[in-house]
């Protein structure tokens, strides 16, 4: 897999299963890219509490959820899990301009990001069903019960295609922290950035 070679940036789009450790895989990247102006990590607009753990997202109300919706807010939005989620428009933009974004998507969602930017990256954040229902009881949000239907639903559909990268979370974190940097890396612009 090449990136493209042009001026335009890549958004790379993180999905996988609820406990795959998406937003930790991100993070460990966050961290890595902290001096690169050329990469960014989408802050999205999400109807759930700002303290309900998990990714820094701006928290908003169904109500107001909608209002921006209407007022064409949002690149692109969807609704999953009871919770309605928006992509910024401002973040086309970047992506356009050359920066590299980054944002925790969805596996439904895919076919919207694709139509509102074009080409994209997509992560694939996996790890073994045992592991994912410890991490989804760990995180104290639902009860075994919700877990294990929350489980059920997940369905194991396969994402493939030339913009489709598989990383395996289901060991230490820093293996697929790495594997996901040099994926980034792959879709950095070439904007000048320290060493």
């Amino acid at each position: 897999m090449t990136a493209p070679r042009n001026n335009r940036g890549t958004l790379v789009v993180v999905v996988g299963p609820s406990g795959a450790g998406k937003d930790s895989v991100m993070g460990f990247a966050a961290c890595h890219f902290a001096q690169r102006p050329d990469v960014l990590f989408v802050r999205r607009v999400i109807t759930r509490p700002s303290d309900a753990g998990g990714e820094v997202h701006e928290s908003v109300s169904a109500v107001e959820f909608d209002e921006m919706k209407r007022n064409s807010a949002f690149a692109v939005s969807w609704h999953a899990h009871g919770l309605s989620y928006g992509i910024p428009k401002d973040i086309a933009g970047k992506v356009t301009s050359g920066m590299t974004a980054i944002v925790n998507g969805s596996r439904a969602a895919l076919p919207a990001i694709r139509a509102a930017f074009g080409d994209i990256a997509v992560a694939v954040i996996t790890a073994d069903a045992p592991i994912l229902a410890k991490r989804l009881a760990e995180r104290g949000r639902e009860s075994e019960e919700d877990v294990l239907r929350r489980l059920a639903r997940q369905t194991p559909d396969v994402i493939t295609g030339p913009d489709v990268t598989v990383i395996d979370n289901s060991g230490r974190l820093e293996i697929a922290g790495n594997r996901f940097v040099a994926l980034v890396e792959r879709y950095c612009s070439e904007i000048p950035h320290p060493a």
